[in-house]
């Protein structure tokens, strides 16, 4: 939803699936955004294949990914670090290294236990709500840090209230 809402206001149209991951290029921007469609686990490999294309080093990838260890709606940002237990984040790492900055936007966890049924279900009414707020601050936080570069962007994100 992030990407989604980031394309949306760079005035991304033009989106085509390839190499694992549904991509759109702004050639003006010299901007890639990258969704991978693989399964999770294996996510950092059409990263690593498109970053390699258009010769992306890391420090140059942001990776916006769900985080299950960070209350619904909290965002953090950092400009590099470990996986925290996250295989999407884990396959990304293998493939690209650590040194890169990533927005994590928390999820929470199941009261139930049940993680992975969690993740893979629908938000409740509540969450609902808050989505379009949640998503407005994350891909502001992206825009920040296109535009203004990471330290900026990381002032912004962990500081970020939502209601």
């Amino acid at each position: 939803m992030v990407v989604d809402e980031v394309g949306r206001r760079l005035g991304i149209e033009r989106w085509k699936t390839k190499d694992g991951a549904r991509q759109a290029y702004d050639a003006a921007r010299r901007i890639v955004l990258v969704e991978p469609v693989t399964y999770m686990n294996n996510s950092g490999i059409p990263i690593r294949i498109i970053a390699s294309w258009y010769k992306t080093p890391p420090e140059e990838l942001l990776v916006v990914v769900d985080e299950m260890d960070i209350p619904f709606g909290q965002l953090r940002m950092r400009v590099s670090g470990g996986h925290a237990g996250h295989n999407g984040m884990r396959s990304v790492i293998a493939t690209m290294g650590d040194a890169f900055p990533r927005i994590r936007i928390g999820v929470g966890r199941s009261e139930q236990g049940e993680n992975i049924d969690f993740l893979l279900s629908d938000f409740s009414a509540a969450e609902r709500e808050k989505l379009p707020e949640i998503v407005d601050a994350a891909a502001s936080g992206v825009m920040l840090w296109l535009e203004d570069g990471p330290e900026r962007a990381m002032q912004f994100v962990n500081t970020a209230k939502i209601a």
